[in-house]
């Protein structure tokens, strides 16, 4: 036991120096060698080095071949780049969220797929009384929520397969579980763009939602609504698609998408 407590420390100790290596570098100090990073850090070059190779590896930096000096990689302007457009969505989407959220009256969500869950990017909550809360930063499994049907349905299989071996655990009696009824849903959902759950993420909540694309038409995101049932009834939900799907369409206007 004490074995696997020392090589998971040991491996932790190494992602927090790793952490300091890319740190190091300012846009005063762009290239570094290992010497200058060794004696910065308070390391050993052996380990200096062996981080910056397993770093240069991975692309997150790379060296200079005429100076030997290292540099960041374009690796992290990669990673970097998937956080601006999460940045970016969450402004293009702002007013229309707010508006979206005058006409409903109802708790407006933008979510986005990560793994098996969706993640909320912003939400804004309902005025009235009883509502749907939700956080930024939250998780949930995006089998059964609106949001996360409307992304599921418009990605690649092994996507969904990937959801289907996580596994389809209920949240409530409502539920739906068995992956041909997933599929069989998913494919509703591409033919009329939007998405609906009822009761299957939150007993008494239900929710609409529609996809967000890009500027090559990937759906990368998701706009929706939840409130409860009393006052989300069919008859409602109904009347509230068209102005889900217009929030949709106008921030995949406003992110260079073309119908």
């Amino acid at each position: 036991m004490q074995d696997s407590q020392d090589g998971t420390e040991g491996r932790l100790s190494s992602v927090a120096s790793a952490i300091r290596v890319l740190k190091a570098f300012s846009e005063t100090e762009v290239e570094i060698g290992i010497s200058t990073l060794a004696k910065r850090l308070g390391l050993a070059k052996s380990t200096v080095h062996r981080l910056a190779s397993t770093l240069t590896s991975e692309g997150l930096l790379e060296q200079n071949p005429e100076n030997g000096r290292y540099r960041l990689g374009l690796g992290l302007f990669a990673l970097g780049a998937l956080v601006r457009r999460r940045m970016d969505i969450s402004t293009q989407a702002l007013p229309y969220l707010h508006e979206l959220r005058e006409i409903t009256g109802e708790t407006v969500h933008l979510a986005t797929l990560e793994q098996s869950n969706i993640i909320y990017l912003f939400n804004l909550e309902s005025h009235q009384a009883i509502r749907m809360r939700s956080y930024v930063g939250a998780r949930k499994p995006a089998f059964c929520t609106s949001e996360g049907r409307a992304l599921l349905a418009f990605q690649e299989p092994e996507v969904l397969a990937r959801v289907v071996k996580d596994g389809l655990v209920a949240r409530t009696p409502h539920t739906q579980t068995n992956p041909a009824e997933l599929r069989k849903t998913l494919e509703l959902v591409r033919r009329e763009g939007y998405a609906q759950d009822d009761e299957e993420s939150e007993v008494g909540m239900r929710g609409l939602a529609a996809p967000v694309r890009d500027h090559s038409g990937n759906v990368i995101a998701a706009i929706g609504i939840a409130g409860p049932v009393q006052r989300l009834t069919k008859k409602a939900m109904r009347g509230f698609v068209a102005p889900v799907m217009q929030a949709a369409d106008a921030v995949s206007a406003r992110l260079g998408y073309q119908a």
